[in-house]
């Protein structure tokens, strides 16, 4: 794995999905006192991790988080050259605008130095991407736009009428390309529609893209805001989205309601640049939009693209995560790969929780408590919140993607007034804080820089880019305006510990009949090869995989190549502890080798994925075996305990999160320390507090845990009373 760094790869990669993974491939019940619902205990004093030392002072739960300091050094002012085609609001009377640098380089002494993306040429100034982009404008905008609303400064609020007029002058406002938006403007204002390494679409602004979504996304946060402050600068902006709207009308959504095939599933062929990820972003726009009630003909066509939006997100949503499949329920952003979950736009959960309410659309919220109820905790307990599965874990954590879960469970909280994603939230927020890979705070908020990256092994990437800077505050935004919340989560600044799903490579094992494959690349196309190989098995050949014991069952995820057309199964099985003979193996179940069915518009024929088996592996079980009648391609197994964990600690103490892949429920047995009594808030699958009449007396002090099948349970330990 390339240790993150998107300077690194900024192909496709910075602002697409495959190019990113091409590269990266070289509250709650309790059981003793009142049974009040609420979040866990909340931090008596601030602090930082302990044994793990840090320049970064503790946060204190009185003040707020949200500091945009570092942000506001990374804005420039931005001359607007006169062009044909591209304009913005007052463009005449002030000829200059704002946006922030691309990235930023922290030197020796902790301060910084901006910079754009690509390669530098000294003699121009230029670089062969830009100084600025469409992407990072936006959002920076959304933030300021959030900043002024929650707290009245008007600073921001100049800060947000100069990004948003900025932003619009990248967009195309005529030609055949108009309501596009182009990428990259280097340092004098001038436009870069083709960006060195290539990027996709090229020009950038020849057909819709992340960007053209996210400038929706602005515009609409921009209108809903200005309307009653600036009526003039709103009507400015809607025009604009309007001409974003037509953008995506004659592109995507002209496709509604046809489906695509995607390796034999039907796919929705509408969402903007193929994605439930960038339709998402659109979506926040969209109903930030409608929910200030304009009205004309720009309102209609907003929420017929809402509607549509959100029924494609939708149908990205992996119902069979419901029963503890691969992914977990987890609402998947490409509509060109089954096998790739990532969190670069992953505000899909926040983006149809939001809509469900505009559009009174139970269906659409359904999706968000699935991925948020079920995937998010699954995530959390394998290790914490990577950037993706693709389809096993196995990539850096960055502020986007803990972003992206953040603001999702917060929505959808709301949205279904389901108080346990508030507990599942604080602890994702506790990334920022120091509960993450490198034990360390990720977000500072004496400056408001936040770091570029942790990759898997703790290494921190110290830089503090555009990118990371805005989705740490807008973070810091949703937690100061939940003081609950914020105070929870101020009070976690370590993990002590995960327990969730594993991997255990193929070639790891004992083969008879096949061979270890290295491909040229780990990148598939639509998936990487965990570990960079796989194993061939030629029909009748066996793969004998040792793995290691567990205090409890696991389910098997075998990891299969499988091919296009039908080609046979590979049985799977374990022994049985202490059983002689032939009797003492035990079938865990099959896959099929092939029957992916129709490539369509994946990027590659078959499917990388991991495939359920129906029975459990004791946890006795140290050998996992897989027979083939046919030729078959193992990449590697994902291991799931019927109940992972994870432990976090700080000021407000330990606690752990038991999150179940059980169908049925479940009780777990811990130790409780002398002078203390259990506290458990149990959740269902929803994220719903369970009723009291499953327990039994006596429960606070024998450490019995009570988790519901597909719930969470969180539990803690007070003084006893």
């Amino acid at each position: 794995m390339t240790y993150y760094d998107v300077r690194s790869h900024p192909c496709p990669s910075t602002r697409s999905r495959a190019g990113r993974f091409a590269v990266a491939a070289t509250l709650s019940v309790a059981l003793v006192g009142t049974g009040a619902v609420g979040l866990a205990p909340a931090a008596a004093a601030p602090g930082t991790a302990s044994g793990a030392p840090s320049a970064v002072p503790a946060a204190d739960a009185s003040a707020p988080l949200t500091n945009l300091s570092h942000l506001n050094f990374l804005l420039d002012e931005v001359p607007l050259p006169v062009l044909a085609g591209h304009t913005t609001y007052q463009a005449a009377e002030n000829p200059v605008v704002e946006a922030p640098w691309t990235y930023a380089d922290k030197n020796d002494d902790g301060s910084y130095a901006p910079i754009g993306g690509g390669e530098l040429d000294p003699a121009t100034g230029y670089y062969s991407q830009g100084a600025f982009n469409a992407d990072d404008t936006s959002r920076a905008a959304v933030v300021y736009l959030r900043h002024w609303q929650q707290t009245g400064d008007p600073t921001s609020r100049e800060h947000a009428v100069q990004t948003l007029r900025s932003l619009a002058y990248l967009q195309t406002t005529e030609g055949p390309n108009a309501g596009n938006v182009v990428l990259w403007q280097q340092i004098d204002g001038t436009l870069n529609p083709s960006a060195e390494p290539v990027e996709l679409p090229d020009p950038s602004d020849s057909d819709e893209s992340y960007w053209l979504a996210r400038t929706v996304w602005a515009l609409g946060e921009g209108y809903a805001a200005f309307a009653d402050d600036d009526p003039e600068f709103a009507a400015f902006l809607e025009e604009r989205l309007s001409l974003s709207l037509a953008a995506v009308n004659r592109g995507s959504l002209g496709e509604y309601p046809a489906y695509d095939v995607a390796d034999g599933d039907e796919v929705p062929s509408w969402l903007i640049a193929d994605g439930a990820d960038a339709s998402a972003e659109a979506v926040l726009g969209l109903a930030a939009y409608l929910q200030a009630e304009p009205a004309g003909p720009t309102a209609a066509t907003a929420e017929t693209a809402l509607s549509r939006l959100s029924e494609g997100i939708a149908a990205m949503s992996t119902v069979e995560g419901a029963s503890g499949d691969w992914p977990f329920g987890a609402i998947m952003p490409w509509t060109h790969s089954p096998s790739l979950w990532h969190a670069w736009g992953g505000l899909a959960p926040a983006a149809v929780a939001t809509a469900s309410e505009i559009l009174d659309d139970p269906s659409l919220l359904a999706a968000a408590v699935q991925d948020t109820a079920q995937f998010t905790p699954q995530l959390l307990a394998a290790g914490g919140p990577d950037n993706a599965w693709s389809p096993t874990p196995g990539e850096a954590q960055i502020a986007y993607g803990v972003d992206s879960r953040l603001q999702s469970l917060v929505a959808t909280a709301d949205a279904a007034d389901a108080p346990g994603l508030l507990n599942v939230a604080a602890i994702t927020a506790g990334w920022y804080f120091g509960a993450n890979r490198s034990g360390q705070p990720a977000y500072n908020p004496a400056t408001g820089a936040a770091i570029d990256g942790i990759e898997r092994d703790g290494r921190v990437n110290d830089n503090s880019g555009a990118e990371s800077t805005i989705h740490a505050l807008l973070s810091m935004l949703v937690l100061d305006a939940h003081p609950e919340l914020k105070a929870a989560a101020l009070g976690i600044t370590a993990t002590v510990g995960t327990h969730g799903l594993s991997v255990v490579e193929a070639e790891s094992g004992v083969l008879a009949g096949g061979t270890v494959t290295t491909p040229a690349s780990a990148w598939t196309g639509e998936a990487n090869w965990s570990g960079g190989a796989y194993v061939d098995l030629a029909a009748g050949g066996t793969l004998r995989i040792t793995v290691p014991a567990d205090d409890q069952a696991r389910r098997v995820h075998p990891i299969v190549n499988q091919a296009v057309d039908p080609s046979g199964t590979t049985t799977w099985t374990t022994g049985k502890p202490g059983k002689p003979g032939a009797g003492r193996w035990l079938t865990l179940g099959t896959t099929a080798n092939g029957g992916a069915g129709e490539q369509g518009v994946t990027e590659a024929p078959g499917q990388l994925l991991p495939l359920p088996l129906t029975g459990t592996l004791p946890g006795r079980a140290t050998e996992v075996v897989g027979t083939t009648d046919a030729a078959a391609q193992l990449d590697a197994l994902l291991i799931q305990p019927l109940i992972s964990t994870v432990t976090v600690t700080g000021p407000a103490g330990d606690s752990t999160l038991f999150v179940s892949a059980d169908v049925a429920d479940s009780q777990r047995r811990i130790d409780v320390p002398r002078g203390q009594q259990l506290v458990q808030q149990a959740f269902d699958a929803t994220g719903q507090p369970v009723a009291d009449a499953h327990r039994g007396k006596g429960e606070a002090r024998s450490g019995k845990v009570f988790i519901a099948a597909g719930g969470f349970t969180q539990v803690w330990f007070e003084a006893r009373k």
